[in-house]
């Protein structure tokens, strides 16, 4: 990853973190779930600009910052792929969040991305959203799938790692990561987070 390296002699800002990565190996036994009533969910082609905007609206609270640094050509692609799938949640007509899968290292799934924008964290909607990403990948999948992934950090919400094993991930990995953030990106670094 190339385009997450700082430009020679660019100003960043450090950030240490956490990584935790989880699995999940077996489908859950739960029924599938089932949005309240105006939450739809809908698997959509993103254009780039469409993709920054819901990327950053989410993720800049928590330090999401890859994507901002991928240049557009390679973001169309990587959006394009077939492996590649992209879910807009909307309540009432409005976004309100989004998740990304990534099946390029089958037989397991990758859970790239998912998230609430910020006004729509806290009105119960984060575990049918979370349970509707996992049922993306195990329902009606191929029996040659092994598993989903997915991964947070102590830069997440502090509900994420919680709600990730309560939905039947387990950990099995953690990494101490030292992310240089360029300045440019706007991001700002919260003190527990600053080397």
């Amino acid at each position: 990853m190339d385009y997450a390296r700082p430009l020679p002699g660019e100003t960043t800002e450090r950030a240490l973190v956490t990584v935790v990565f989880l699995r999940m190996l077996r489908t859950p036994e739960r029924p599938p779930a089932i949005m309240p009533p105006g939450v739809m969910l809908t698997r959509e082609r993103l254009s780039v600009p469409d993709y920054r905007r819901l990327y950053n609206d989410v993720g800049t609270p928590w330090l999401w910052w890859l994507r901002r640094m991928m240049p557009d050509d390679q973001l169309a692609r990587h959006l394009a792929r077939p492996s590649v799938s992209t879910y807009v949640l909307r309540v009432n007509g409005q976004e309100a969040g989004f998740f990304e899968t990534d099946a390029s290292h089958w037989p397991f799934v990758n859970l790239n991305y998912f998230g609430l924008k910020p006004d729509y964290i806290g009105r119960g909607l984060g575990r049918k959203f979370l349970d509707a990403a996992v049922d993306s990948v195990f329902i009606g999948g191929s029996s040659q799938l092994s598993g989903m992934t997915v991964n947070t950090c102590s830069a997440d919400h502090p509900r994420a790692l919680p709600n990730y094993i309560a939905a039947g991930f387990t950990e099995y990995r953690r990494a101490r990561e030292e992310w240089d953030i360029p300045t440019r990106l706007g991001l700002t670094v919260p003190k527990h987070l600053r080397g």
